[in-house]
């Protein structure tokens, strides 16, 4: 797990939030696949958004676009299409590019790759050769104790913990030069749209996320929210706004699946943000929508998942770790929000031939999901009880709870849905101020 915080007292914004319209909203189109316009004209038709906030953008067919197309074919002049007007969310239709490649490697780049490369391996085998001998040591202390002897072992240890700190410096250049884990979900890339000149390397703290103290925004380029109205079929796609429009006029029903592991959360010695951390936030949503939302609370806290068709009348569900492995164990209410904890559940939205949750979830039902379009680590996901509980309030829209729960952009999570969708206008569960940082007792903000 990758500590990119620090435990120390944390700010709240008490800023009245203004509510979104349909005016807040601007789409965007692939002029290259029909289908794409089709759904965005659906959406203004349904949410009153002027299709004047439609941008046709010449994108390739394909769910990957090179970062080389990215800024030339995208933000270039999306950036041009919105610079006089008040773009609070950015929605991408059927047919947009779901992942943003990597950032190329200039010849300069390379020809200092190419000095590193000697040198890293030079220290790769010699801390090779330093693990081969002191697992012989340890191996053989009882039988051969000069072989196994305590003191040359310490020595052998103490030379391969210098060694593996030696080669750190020389990977984490050779990283940066390589531009490596650079690629993200476009969406989560467009939420730095106003930004210039960020780093590619991994990830960008949200400035939206809900801890972030507001001193910390100021001076500052604008976020946007980023949504995705997209799905295995354009009928699937339409179906989103549909569903939500019509679960709004009541309210969302049915019942609550949380399908946790067991895994015990230590805040003396975890910062919450691995298995654990996450695994607690779990719970704490199951505990927060069974006793302050009075809903249907069914929580399974061992490892073994819910079974096929298990679920019935879901109208929330959380789970992991099915990695890439649908398992068909909701039976969805209109309106169902739907999430599945793993790393490779939005990969594709739209491939017939895979088990990966996100797209598995929307053909069978699920009105909003979201997931990760390559390996996020535990710490790119929203908590549970904290993008849940924004929901849960009935203050936020499917974009607002997303937005201000998720820590990272330029990153690897998309959230696909409606934007506007309030599933809980009408029937709020709880109050804002229940809403904490989760696992509770924990209280983070960015370095």
């Amino acid at each position: 797990m990758i500590r990119i915080f620090s435990l120390i007292s944390c700010f709240f914004l008490t800023t009245p939030v203004q509510a979104l319209e349909g005016k807040d909203v601007f789409l965007l189109v692939n002029k290259n696949v029909p289908a794409s316009k089709e759904v965005a004209l659906h959406y203004c038709q349904k949410r009153g958004v002027p299709v004047d906030q439609i941008i046709t953008l010449d994108l390739p067919k394909t769910e990957d676009i090179s970062r080389k197309e990215y800024n030339e074919k995208l933000v270039t002049p999306l950036r041009e299409a919105l610079k006089d007007k008040r773009a609070k969310v950015l929605l991408s239709c059927y047919g947009v590019p779901l992942r943003v490649g990597g950032q190329d490697t200039t010849d300069e780049e390379k020809a200092e790759i190419k000095k590193l490369d000697p040198l890293i391996k030079q220290l790769q085998a010699e801390i090779a050769t330093l693990q081969a001998e002191i697992a012989v040591r340890e191996r053989y202390r009882k039988t051969w104790p000069h072989i196994g002897d305590p003191k040359e072992t310490a020595a052998k240890k103490e030379d391969l913990g210098k060694k593996q700190q030696e080669l750190r410096g020389p990977n984490q250049q050779r990283a940066a030069l390589s531009h490596a884990e650079s690629q993200a979900c476009v969406d989560s890339e467009l939420m730095l749209l106003w930004w210039d000149d960020y780093a590619l390397r991994r990830w960008q703290v949200n400035l939206l996320y809900f801890q972030i103290p507001e001193e910390s925004r100021k001076g500052k380029k604008p976020m946007v929210m980023t949504c995705r109205l997209d799905g295995p079929t354009p009928e699937i796609a339409k179906g989103l706004v549909d569903q939500a429009m019509e679960v709004e006029k009541k309210g969302l029903e049915g019942k609550v699946y949380v399908d946790a592991r067991g895994i015990r959360f230590n805040p003396k010695n975890e910062d919450g943000f691995g298995y654990g951390g996450y695994d607690e936030s779990m719970r704490e949503m199951a505990a927060m929508f069974e006793k302050e939302g009075k809903m249907t609370v069914v929580l399974d806290d061992k490892g073994e998942l819910f079974k096929p068709g298990e679920c019935t009348d879901c109208a929330l569900y959380c789970g992991w770790y099915s990695h890439a492995n649908f398992i068909d164990c909701c039976r969805f209410t209109p309106g169902a929000i739907a999430w599945h904890l793993a790393s490779s559940e939005a990969v594709s939205l739209r491939r017939s031939d895979v088990k990966f949750w996100c797209k598995n979830l929307l053909e069978k039902g699920a009105a909003a999901t979201l997931g990760p379009v390559a390996e996020p680590y535990t710490i790119g996901f929203p908590k549970p009880a904290e993008f849940f509980g924004f929901l849960g309030t009935g203050t936020y829209t499917l974009v607002e709870a997303y937005s201000r729960s998720l820590m990272l952009c330029s990153w690897m999570g998309v959230l696909v849905g409606d934007p506007l969708y309030n599933p809980f206008a009408k029937n709020p569960r709880f109050k804002e101020e229940l809403v904490v940082p989760s696992p509770k007792g924990t209280k983070f903000v960015f370095n």
